[in-house]
């Protein structure tokens, strides 16, 4: 993450395979794991769970509030992983893990350290700094704190080309004027969003400023068990979103923000081995996601704000045994696992118009939630892994999982109460065969599951294709993935290999509404070019795909990797029975990374990476609705960025990329933002 200079957590992802990052704003990321992302994807902090009862298809804000300056790596597990994780982990998780202050043995007193961090991004003169401090108070009690803030201008894309007319002057109107720009694969002409500045590469509807904070103290209570207490924290300011600023339905200088994007996490955490129980992890945890949006509209009668916040309490619990022989020389080894989870949402939800002539405000009856609504989720699983003389391993296992959603009826707008609970239980078994030392190849069968959750259940939203309405008895959604894989180790080449098929029964898919949807729904509903409803289609959904990763190293200087993925997908068609069946929504095309580095010295490097995405022109539905992708699909790009960092003194080391060298004009499929145009991003690391 220090040598790629990322923006934010979902940035970090940019190179990994079965990864793509869609962006609906420039303080906004949506992490796609193999074609699906949203309540599909599972986000982890440190074990505690970031997905709650109001996460959306693409929530896009969220993971994006997890501080990049606090995460010491991030883990990516790929395929469904609901037997360990619990509901929402049927295309994989993602897992950040927070930075660990240091115990040095040598210290008898107290020893402090301090590092500070300064980061510049030129496509969008963003400076960011960050300022650290570690202490150790004694073998047994370590802390680590920090602090950030990051001013995001307007973004600038790649190839502005302006087009001049014959006196000179620019054209009256973006699609006339700008040359360059992400095209439509259809016609030709400019995508509708976002809107461009007269340069042509700038974007409107971009910028924010964000505010971070951390602190993690560990006591070690054993030399194998620790207990830890945190706390993180993450303020976003007036950032808006760029497909609705402005909307292609409303005036030009309509405008959605996210005028405050906040998340608060606090936890203690037990962690270790205890007797017989290895990797003990027992967590207590507190989230308060908080988000307070305006939808000004100058030329209309009213202006919309929304407040939506969820305090989410949660408890975990898991472990492991030893390895257990369970044959007479040892030969067969037993390891089980097991745990617990359980997870209460507690939702505040307030809408409100704005009279725009007068400044009165009238309070709308309910928000975009039914006020007071709440949401029960979690499980119990254990699994098992038999190991049979290192060459063959068996694992199995099983979860029971449960969510319950609770949401009061709100006659005035017509809302309808919910009252519904699920249950389900969920296995899987992976047979793994050590070939010879160096490859082992694999063979896996993993159910995902996935109730409905509030956001599905009561919301009334904009989004990309259109003004959604609520759907109170959508069933849950259940997959099956069935995986093949190969990894090999030797000592210059790495290379892991997977090809995947997953079946979704049961899958949410967007369908059409009418205007006559609307009762209760607000003048958005009927101001929307469209209206759109989650509904279970009847036959099974099929993502199938497949993504490699290589790594080669040459002597010890230089060291290349590389990755390729790709993903299908197809459901059933909402619009009417018999419809040919059509391709899921927002799946990311072909695509791929190459990176190579080379060690000049010891503290030193030079390097370059390239990125590369063919077109994508298989749409949903939905897709055909939403501006964000051009008519007729995304088009495909290449990109290239070279790097350099090097230790400038024992205290300073400054790392910095030259990105998109060619300044191509670039999307990821289902985004309303540029990606960043030629540019420089630094970052200064100072401290001892």
């Amino acid at each position: 993450m220090d040598e790629r200079v990322v923006r934010s957590a979902p940035d970090a992802l940019r190179f990994q395979p079965g990864v793509a990052i869609q962006q609906t704003a420039h303080g906004q990321a949506s992490p796609y794991v193999r074609g699906v992302t949203g309540q599909h994807v599972l986000l982890l902090f440190d074990g505690v769970r970031l997905n709650n009862a109001l996460y959306r298809q693409g929530p896009n804000q969220y993971f994006f509030t997890v501080d990049v300056g606090s995460v010491e790596h991030i883990d990516v597990e790929r395929g469904s992983a609901s037997v360990r994780y619990g509901s929402d982990a049927i295309g994989g998780v993602i897992i950040a893990r927070p930075i660990a202050p240091r115990f040095d043995p040598a210290v008898r007193g107290v020893a402090v350290r301090a590092r500070a961090f300064a980061t510049y991004t030129s496509a969008d003169q963003s400076p960011g700094t960050r300022g650290e401090v570690e202490a150790q108070f004694s073998d047994r009690v370590a802390l680590v704190a920090g602090v950030g803030y990051r001013v995001a201008q307007p973004l600038r894309g790649g190839n502005g080309d302006r087009r001049l007319l014959a006196d000179g002057t620019p054209a009256p109107s973006t699609i006339d004027r700008c040359r360059g720009g992400v095209r439509s694969l259809a016609d030709g002409s400019l995508a509708r969003t976002p809107v461009l500045e007269d340069d042509c590469a700038t974007q409107r509807g971009t910028g924010f400023r964000e505010f971070t904070f951390d602190g993690r103290v560990v006591v070690r209570v054993r030399p194998k068990l620790e207990a830890i207490a945190a706390v993180y924290g993450y303020r976003m300011f007036d950032a808006p979103r760029t497909d609705l600023c402005p909307p292609t339905w409303a005036s030009d200088r309509a405008c959605m923000r996210f005028e405050e994007q906040f998340r608060t996490m606090a936890y203690g955490t037990l962690r270790g081995d205890v007797g017989s129980i290895r990797d003990l992890s027992v967590t207590v945890s507190y989230q308060r996601s908080y988000e307070r949006r305006r939808f000004d509209n100058p030329t209309g009668f009213t202006s919309q704000g929304w407040i939506d916040s969820v305090d989410t309490i949660g408890l975990s619990a898991r472990g492991a045994t030893p390895r257990m022989p369970i044959s007479r020389y040892g030969a067969v080894g037993l390891t089980v696992r097991y745990g617990l989870d359980a997870w209460r949402d507690t939702v505040q939800s307030a809408e409100w118009a704005t009279v725009n002539r007068s400044g009165f405000v009238i309070d709308s009856p309910r928000g975009q939630y039914v006020d007071g609504s709440s949401y029960w989720s979690g499980g119990a699983f254990g699994e098992g892994e038999f190991a049979l003389r290192d060459k063959l391993v068996l694992r199995t296992g099983g979860r029971f999982a449960f969510a319950y959603a609770n949401a009061p009826s709100e006659p005035i707008s017509a809302s309808q109460s919910v009252a519904r609970g699920w249950g389900a239980f969920v296995a899987r078994a992976g047979l793994e065969w050590r070939a010879i030392a160096s490859l082992a190849l694999f063979a896996n069968i993993d159910q995902g599951f996935r109730p409905p959750n509030l956001d599905d259940l009561t919301s009334r939203q904009i989004t990309g294709p259109g003004f959604q309405i609520e759907n109170p008895n959508l069933a849950p959604e259940r997959s099956t993935t069935y995986e093949l894989g190969a990894r090999l180790r030797t000592q210059p080449i790495e290379l892991d290999a997977w090809g995947f098929a997953m079946r979704i029964d049961g899958a949410m898919v967007r369908a059409p509404r009418t205007l006559s949807d609307c009762a209760g729904g607000g003048g958005l509903c009927a101001m929307s070019s469209s209206r759109i409803a989650l509904v279970n289609v009847k036959d099974a959904a099929w993502l199938l795909g497949a993504e490699a990763a290589l790594k080669v190293r040459a002597g010890s200087r230089f060291e290349g990797t590389a990755t390729v993925s790709y993903a299908w997908g197809e459901a059933t068609s909402p619009l009417e029975a018999g419809a040919p069946r059509l391709p899921l929504s927002r799946v990311p095309p072909l695509q791929g990374t190459v990176e190579g580095r080379f060690a000049v010295s010891r503290e030193t490097y030079v390097g370059g990476a390239f990125r590369w995405a063919t077109a994508q022109d298989r749409l949903a539905y939905q897709d055909t609705l939403d501006p964000r992708i051009p008519a007729g699909g995304t088009p495909g790009y290449a990109l290239l960025d070279l790097r350099v960092g090097a230790r400038v003194s024992r205290f300073l080391r400054i790392n910095a990329v030259f990105e998109n060298v060619f300044d191509t004009a670039w999307r990821v499929h289902g985004s309303s933002v540029n990606g960043p145009g030629r540019g420089l991003l630094v970052q200064a690391a100072a401290g001892w």
